[in-house]
């Protein structure tokens, strides 16, 4: 009898250590399996568990500290670059100004006003990702029609799209369909989509824009084909700093895409690149909100 008791209790710490353990799994590494109590197999397991969970906790600690320290490090330092930038860029202005008689210095300057836009353009996008990767955004969800922002977009793209001889074939719902989402993330979503295909898009070919639903998504993609090989997986292409064009001759920092993704998954919808030959593909997911719970939010 004694012997079927302590197998009965065996039983019973092991069924506890199960569902214990899968809280750990589900991500509570801060969670403490019970062991008082427990017979000693199963107490020697579940302390073993236990001080799995505080080193994993201790991990994720220590990754979303360096994350912060790294957002903040990048925050100041770009803050103490684009102060004397901003200097440069003004005076480029007040030399534009003066009556300059000599062509080539008119040309550098030329040049030293590009390089400034552009430098500054790349600090902007690389604070913006440092916030978008660790989660330091300020989202604020309301109900927005994709259909009108998508539109919206392309009507700033539309002459820049003319200028690359890139024709824009558009099938977009008739009805507003409405996703719950942050304007200002998902526009630049779009935007930064819209701007890769600009700068990468083979001249005298097709845009493909779509946006479709179904019981439960909204699905935006955008199509084109690239004027560039795309010897590159859609992993690496989704990485900082990583480019379509190998040789990086184009205009560009190479985190659009990036931000796109950090920017998408903040709100819950899924971003995803397709390359199949010279075909760039686009996706993004979003979860469609019923139109008749929009006057709700």
């Amino acid at each position: 009898m004694s012997f079927l008791i302590k197998l009965l209790k065996a039983a019973i710490d092991y069924n506890k250590l199960n569902e214990e353990t899968k809280k750990l799994t589900e991500g509570d590494f801060a969670h403490k399996i019970p062991v008082h109590g427990m017979c000693v197999p199963a107490k020697t397991l579940g302390n073993y568990v236990n001080r799995i969970g505080d080193g994993l906790s201790l991990a994720v600690e220590e990754k979303l500290k360096s994350e912060r320290l790294k957002t903040e490090l990048i925050t100041n330092v770009s803050h103490d670059i684009k102060t004397p930038l901003t200097s440069i860029i003004n005076y480029i202005d007040l030399l534009r100004k003066e009556d300059l008689k000599n062509e080539k210095a008119i040309g550098y300057l030329d040049v030293i006003s590009s390089k400034s836009w552009r430098l500054k353009t790349l600090i902007e996008d690389l604070v913006e990702v440092s916030k978008a990767s660790s989660g330091n955004v300020t989202l604020h969800l309301e109900s927005l029609n994709i259909v009108e922002l998508a539109k919206q977009a392309m009507g700033e793209f539309e002459d820049r799209f003319i200028n690359h001889k890139l024709d824009t074939i558009v099938t977009f719902p008739s009805e507003p369909v409405y996703i719950k989402a942050d304007g200002r993330s998902t526009y630049r979503i779009i935007e930064n989509i819209f701007s890769n295909v600009n700068k990468y898009a083979l001249e005298g070919t097709r845009v493909y824009v779509d946006i479709v639903t179904d019981a439960a998504w909204v699905t935006v993609s955008v199509k084109n084909i690239s004027k560039n090989k795309l010897n590159i997986t859609s992993e690496e292409l989704l990485e900082r700093f990583v480019r379509g064009d190998s040789s990086r001759n184009t205009e560009g920092s190479g985190l659009g895409l990036s931000i796109a993704q950090s920017l998408a998954s903040l709100q819950d919808a899924i971003f995803d690149i397709v390359l199949d030959g010279d075909l760039f593909k686009a996706v993004i997911k979003f979860k469609l909100l019923e139109t008749r719970n929009t006057n709700n939010l």
